[in-house]
């Protein structure tokens, strides 16, 4: 060997080292469109800013009491709560109504989208009649389902001090109002007078068929740990304590599964499952929760968002009567850091959405965390799929692999703010679906990042203290001027955030996002929560759009009551949750879509499935469907279908309204 190449073999390990360092410095340097892209992307779409009508005389408040050990980080508790879901609730073939939960009231409302037909009823909060309830508790989320199968849409809210409770809508009521709303326990033996049931602290639930026995199933996620008295400000510290680290905390609440057992009297009966996790998955922190069948079997797998620690997929194993999964981990290679390998990550994740994003027919995940340069810079995620086909990823599955690849730094979505609830949809019907996530945190005039950072850098071994947090009271400021994201897709593949050439880029921190077509025109609008501020309607007048399938599936049923009294709601029917769709157009495309039973953190897009197909189209559609009876049977149909919306019965046979 010659001198100079024992020089080069001695600098070797040198050379590899800078050359790793330029390649991570050029794929994860946070580089951002031009002005002139960003315009060129919005001007494919556009939302009108609607206020949202609400019910006054309810006391205000812009921090809540908490426990009076936990006043010091008052508002980093406060943080939470804001919700929004949007659903066809009175059954007149829209999803025109609301369902908000507002910190500024505590309440869980109910109140029509604004625009047209705005004027069926007037805005009005549930009330929980005689069931238990007391100051220590706040409304957390909304989450639409019908949940004793009659027909009509029902209502699970969730709390931090409670159980959740069951809004059952009425058979005879002629309006939507708080009567025609019947309150009922999830979780039975909560008391009559004095509250006595568990103690949780619920930041996420979603419903789906998990033991495929055709029914609706409950997942309940908690955040801080069971017995947690975090609102009670007659109380001091007790029970109450902090994540025990920062990256791998698992001293949070439980998760818990409800199996549905069965319906007497108009109220559906669930059997809780406490152990269908083990306790490192199911004592994360969580904050959000996906659900919905990847490999095509029509049980849903269940992608959780955990605070303070790893995200977890959950592959479905499970039988009639028997909920199981097993954990899904993706395999790490010298090229992939630890944290942006799914299952395996150190972040905040703090929600979720599914999407065929590269489409090739199978799901694609987007995940929340936090991202805010100079504060604590992590990354969203845009996990898409590796899989050969949905055969392949069964396979890979099964082997306890998840053949999934973060590409947010490539695709630029890495980067946007304190995320939490994130929605992805074909706003403008162009074939090639947005992304909108809500971001922010805490809006005050103190900045808080420096002792935040000093606390992200602590031994895990004093986090559990509450003496080790930064003084977080009202007044306190950490991400509270961000905004919301809207990642559009350019012809080169890669995202750019258009929110402020949109006009959405409003400075008020933002927890959920809900979806849904609320006038029949094919375009999609949403509504967002706000942490600490009103929410707003985004009605969608986006420009010059393609065309679009639009399908409302719902079960057969002699119970789907269309012909109830005149005088009375009418109810829709149960949607088919977890119902899978394939179209494939003239030209070849194919899209794939599915009814969603409430995924993300705080945000609940309607049951509808809406398809985007990119261009105009001329001839039938070839419409692929497959979904679960309710004898628990998995039933497959092609169909041919015009654009536009359908609404279809599925039983042993799909058949149009």
């Amino acid at each position: 060997m010659t001198t100079k190449a024992k020089w080069l073999y001695r600098q070797l390990p040198g050379i590899v080292a800078l050359g790793l360092m330029a390649t991570v410095f050029v794929v994860g340097n946070p580089h951002f469109a031009s002005a002139d892209k960003r315009a060129a992307l919005a001007s494919r779409y556009a939302f009108t800013p609607l206020s949202v009508a609400m019910p006054g005389g309810f006391p205000q408040q812009t921090i809540r009491k908490v426990n009076r050990g936990y006043e010091r980080i008052s508002a980093w508790i406060s943080s939470v709560g804001a919700a929004v879901a949007m659903n066809d609730l009175d059954g007149d073939g829209f999803d025109n109504d609301l369902c908000i939960v507002d910190t500024r009231i505590d309440q869980v409302v109910i109140t029509p989208t604004p625009g047209e037909r705005s004027d069926r009823y007037g805005p009005f909060a549930l009330t929980p009649g005689a069931l238990p309830m007391n100051k220590a508790m706040a409304p957390m989320g909304c989450v639409p389902a019908d949940l004793n199968e009659d027909g009509r849409q029902d209502l699970l809210v969730y709390y931090w001090g409670r159980s959740p409770i069951l809004y059952l809508q009425r058979a005879g009521a002629s309006v939507l109002s708080a009567d025609a709303f019947q309150p009922a326990e999830l979780v039975q033996g909560s008391g009559s007078g004095e509250y006595t049931g568990p103690i949780w602290n619920t930041n996420v639930a979603t419903v789906a068929d998990f033991d495929g026995d055709s029914h609706l199933d409950v997942f309940i996620g908690n955040y801080f740990a069971d017995g947690s008295k975090i609102l009670d400000d007659t109380a001091n510290g007790g029970e109450v304590e902090m994540s025990d680290s920062m990256s791998r905390a698992f001293n949070g609440g439980r998760d818990y599964f409800f199996r549905w057992t069965g319906t007497a009297e108009g109220t559906p009966a669930f059997q809780r499952l406490d152990d269908v996790l083990p306790e490192d998955i199911s004592r994360a922190w969580g904050l959000g929760a996906t659900s919905l069948d990847l490999d095509g079997d029509q049980l849903p797998e269940l992608y959780l968002n955990n605070d303070f620690g790893p995200d977890r997929l959950l592959h479905n194993r499970s039988t009639p009567g028997n909920i199981r999964f097993s954990l899904v981990e993706g395999e790490r290679t010298p090229w992939i850091p630890k944290s942006k390998t799914l299952g395996h990550d150190s972040f905040k994740g703090m929600g979720s959405d599914t999407a065929d994003l590269n489409h090739d027919g199978i799901y694609d995940f987007f995940v929340s965390n936090i991202t805010t340069s100079y504060g604590i810079q992590e990354s969203n995620f845009q996990f898409v799929s590796t899989a050969k086909d949905q055969a392949d990823l069964r396979a890979r599955l099964r082997e306890g692999v998840a053949p999934w690849e973060d590409q947010s730094a490539q695709v630029r979505t890495a980067w946007s703010g304190w995320g939490w609830d994130v929605k992805i949809q074909d706003f403008n019907n162009s074939g090639e679906p947005a992304i909108t996530q809500a971001t922010g945190f805490v809006k005050g005039w103190v900045n808080r990042w420096a002792q935040l950072q000093e606390l992200a850098a602590a031994n895990d071994g004093v986090l559990r203290y509450l003496t080790s947090w930064p003084v977080v009271r009202e007044g306190a400021d950490l991400a509270g001027n961000q905004t919301l994201a809207f990642f559009a897709k350019g012809a080169d593949g890669q995202y750019a955030n258009v929110a402020e050439e949109l006009g959405l880029a409003v400075p008020i921190p933002t927890r959920g996002i809900a979806t849904g077509d609320s006038n029949g025109d094919g375009l999609v609008d949403f509504a967002v929560a706000r942490q600490f501020g009103p929410p707003v309607f985004y009605q969608n007048q986006s420009p010059a759009p393609g065309d679009f399938l639009g399908l409302r599936l719902t079960h057969e049923s002699a119970t789907d009551a269309n012909s109830a009294a005149a005088d009375t709601l009418t109810a829709p029917g149960s949607p088919v949750v977890g119902a899978q769709v394939k179209v494939t157009t003239q030209h070849g495309r194919t899209f794939i879509g599915h009814v969603d039973g409430g995924s993300g953190h705080s945000g609940k897009r309607s049951h509808m499935v809406h398809i985007g197909l990119g261009q105009k189209v001329t001839g039938p559609l070839k419409v692929h469907l497959t979904w679960r009876d309710r004898t628990g049977q998995v039933r497959e149909q092609d169909l041919q279908l015009t654009p536009g919306w359908h609404s279809l019965k599925l039983g042993s046979q799909a058949k149009e309204k």
